[in-house]
């Protein structure tokens, strides 16, 4: 784990009186997003290559070369603590931070970026389950699990539900709930 200070202990949270004394003026402020800052040797590639798909895996907003931001929670705060000590072990030097955007448009500007990337992988999700329909069987039921396993996947780095997410679940449902038609529709 990451820690900050001698005790080995994460260190607090920094004093909210920003969003305090923001929200008296009655303006909106940007939320917490947690920061990872790391450099990582090119070779051996094995680490880097890891590392990368461990990021893509949690659905982070690339901020630039080495620098990527999620909305801080418990959750995505131990994931990037768990990267960094693991680039940390593979000879890089990371870092971890709690940060805000300066304003509201940049976090929007954020939340944008990660659902759009969200919005085609749902998309995709679709795509499949549509190609899917005239499947029968244990082709059909494979597809399903798998479309439903993506599903999951997908929510768990879906930070701002974009609309298609519902729309690929139903889809999904509706292929597995078609895979077992009734008798009457057997014989149609």
């Amino acid at each position: 784990m990451n820690t900050d200070d001698e005790t080995g202990q994460r260190p607090a949270p920094p004093p909210d009186w920003a969003r305090t004394a923001a929200s008296q003026s009655g303006e909106p402020v940007p939320g917490v997003w947690v920061l990872l800052s790391y450099r990582i040797p090119r070779e051996p590639s094995t680490p880097r290559i890891a590392v990368w798909r461990k990021l893509k895996r949690l659905g982070v907003a690339q901020l630039g070369d080495g620098l990527v931001a999620l909305p801080a929670d418990a959750r995505t705060r131990e994931q990037v603590d768990w990267i960094a000590e693991e680039i940390t072990e593979a000879g890089g030097t990371a870092g971890v931070w709690l940060a805000r955007p300066a304003t509201v448009r940049q976090e929007r500007q954020l939340a944008t970026e990660l659902t759009a990337a969200r919005t085609a992988e749902y998309t995709a999700v679709l795509a499949e389950a549509a190609s899917a329909l005239a499947l029968r069987g244990a082709a059909r039921a494979a597809v399903v699990r798998k479309l439903r396993a993506q599903l999951l996947r997908l929510r768990r780095r879906d930070y701002f539900p974009p609309p298609e997410r519902d729309t690929a679940s139903a889809a999904v449902a509706d292929l597995a709930a078609d895979e077992h038609p009734t008798t009457d529709q057997e014989l149609a």
